[in-house]
């Protein structure tokens, strides 16, 4: 009976998830059907509204028919395709100008310099930008200083008080929880370990931290200051006040207006030239990507291959999420063997990760190169193991702010004897054949021996990152191992030294691929992997969801379980960021 009842409850629990997902099926199929070959009509005199409200990807779907369904919590934007959106706009004679939605853009100062700098050519088109926001964060203030008009609700206020860099250490938990981290590194300055055997910055560490900290504020508050009218002392002078209200906001011209969101409709109208009454024409980016294109696709078969490379490197295959091995490889191949791509640009925006992972991809590419030129933009972060696969490209492009560099090895075991024995009551026992059978082991301690084959390893490691990257660069090792000891650098920092050829965006890394093979005045962009079916976007929803019930429940414990988490992952080498940092 017992028996009968399971294969009844295994029915039953089958049927639900069979009726689930072919409602899902139904639901995308319906939504792919009415969106189909449709193109949006844009209206006359309409405004572009830009919601950077949002996670903003390299790339993410254009048209996603499940987010109704399944977005809780902020949503995602590819920056590709607002990009893309904005210099249809600026061609697009029914656009009058953006309505720019910024409080709390969630990206770095990477992706929201190349989205300001495609603002500036929309603006200096003659077309206008306006900025509108109840409260502004000090991503928002920076990215909407590029607008005509800064309006912030009369009742809001902003953040506008210079960066701070913060690491969170774990030191006192594994302490407390009885867990004992090994770690072996080369490099004063890859701090990626700190975290786990420290309660603070080394002075290595708090160095090269202060050092990218202050070339990223000096460098981006420079351009609010050129933007607003007003000097860098003016601004470094405001910085220093720590203004929060709107009126202290509009006082230091930060922003240009203090109003409710009727006030800013009415000034949107007065510029369109259009009655009080009369309704405003917005449309979103999201919609927007159906619109006509104004813009020339250029020659099909003359192309440039962009390769998406985001988030941490893995062995093996993966999601978007992360940069797993084989499939970039795959993708970078397809390029490769592709008659109509000319040349290759990887876009890499990533802190590093498997050691193993990234010289994998560093001889993929080498092979790539004897085929056709390859290019690195760099994004947010091309760090360690980011940076592995960008030294050994034709040309390497990186934004002022990017986060590169760390040129360095380490690895980290970590021994749960006591946590397991002591706290827990778990205890192992085993036999041995020889001497090194149970190498490594998280329950016990490792002999001098063992720690030294370890560092053997690291050391083995190290040597061949830094000489692979001196080759890359063209530049003799000792020259090489003076700004590598895994120190971080921002691209303005890296471009004076040497780790990066040009200060430029992706487009810039693409324009100069096409004229080095003679195709400048025509060419396709194609960019890699393509974009998931709608099948791939139901699990990627479901799986989703289930993380954020899970991080709900957790509350601000979640970022910690996810770094255990990201631990239990890691290959025994890793060519990673100095540590998680948050720069707010």
């Amino acid at each position: 009976m017992l028996q009968f009842f399971k294969y009844v409850l295994a029915t039953v629990a089958g049927l639900f998830v069979f009726f689930l997902l072919s409602l899902f099926l139904l639901i995308g199929i319906g939504s792919m059907f009415s969106s189909a070959d449709s193109t949006v009509t844009v209206k006359e005199k309409s405004v572009l509204k830009i919601n950077l409200n949002q996670i903003i990807l390299e790339d993410a779907p254009e048209d996603d028919p499940f987010a109704m369904i399944f977005e809780d919590g902020p949503g995602k934007v590819g920056l590709i395709s607002l990009k893309s959106a904005i210099r249809n706009a600026q061609e697009d004679p029914s656009i009058k100008g953006i309505y720019l939605d910024s409080g709390y853009p969630q990206a770095s100062f990477g992706t929201l310099e190349e989205l300001r700098n495609v603002l500036k050519e929309f603006k200096e088109s003659g077309k206008f930008i306006y900025a509108y926001s109840e409260v502004m964060s000090e991503q928002a203030v920076y990215i909407n200083s590029v607008a005509d008009r800064i309006f912030l609700n009369k009742a809001g206020g902003l953040e506008f008080n210079g960066l701070y860099g913060e690491v969170t250490f774990y030191k006192g938990l594994f302490d407390k929880i009885g867990v004992k981290p090994l770690i072996f590194k080369v490099g004063d300055y890859k701090s990626a370990v700190e975290p786990f055997i420290r309660t603070n910055m080394s002075d290595a560490n708090r160095e090269q931290v202060t050092s990218y900290i202050n070339s990223i504020a000096g460098h981006i508050y420079h351009q609010v200051a050129e933007s607003r009218g007003l000097t860098d002392e003016e601004v470094k002078a405001v910085l220093d006040e720590n203004i929060s209200s709107a009126e202290d906001a509009l006082d230091r011209k930060v922003v240009t207006d203090i109003v409710y969101f009727d006030e800013f409709e009415a000034a949107l109208r007065k510029v369109l030239e259009i009655k009080e009454d009369d309704k405003i024409n917005f449309i979103s980016a999201e919609k927007y990507g159906k619109a006509k294109k104004m813009i020339k696709s250029g020659d099909r078969n003359q192309r440039i291959a962009v390769i998406i490379g985001q988030g941490s490197i893995v062995s093996g295959e993966g999601s978007n999420e992360v940069i797993a091995s084989e499939s970039w490889i795959a993708e970078l191949r397809k390029a490769v063997k592709d008659d109509k791509v000319k040349a290759i640009v990887l876009r890499i925006n990533s802190g590093g990760g498997s050691a193993l992972a990234s010289d994998i991809m560093w001889r993929e590419i080498q092979i790539a190169k004897k085929e056709k030129p390859v290019y690195a933009s760099m994004g947010d972060y091309a760090a360690s193991g980011g940076y592995y696969m960008a030294m050994g490209c034709d040309t390497i492009f990186a934004n002022p702010t990017t986060i590169t560099g760390s040129i360095g090895i380490f690895g980290m075991l970590v021994n749960a004897e006591e946590l397991l024995n002591n706290k827990l009551g778990v205890t192992f026992d085993g036999v041995e054949s020889h001497e090194h059978s149970n190498f490594p082991s998280v329950v016990g301690e490792m002999s001098d021996v063992e720690k030294m084959m370890i560092q053997k390893g690291v050391n083995e490691g190290y040597e061949k990152f830094t000489s692979k990257a001196a080759e890359g660069r063209n530049m003799a090792i000792e020259d090489l191992k003076a700004i590598a000891s895994g120190r971080v650098w921002t691209g303005l920092q890296a471009k004076e030294n040497g780790l990066v050829d040009i200060l430029g965006s992706l487009e810039d890394a693409i324009q100069m691929a096409a004229e080095n093979v003679g195709i400048e005045d025509d060419f396709q962009v194609r960019y890699y992997p393509k974009a998931k079916s709608d099948i791939e976007l139901i699990m990627e929803k479901i799986s989703e969801q289930s993380s954020l019930k899970l991080d709900q429940k957790l509350g601000i414990l979640a970022p910690y379980l996810k770094e255990i988490n990201e631990l239990q992952k890691m290959d025994k080498l890793q060519a990673r960021m100095p540590y998680e940092i948050k720069i707010k």
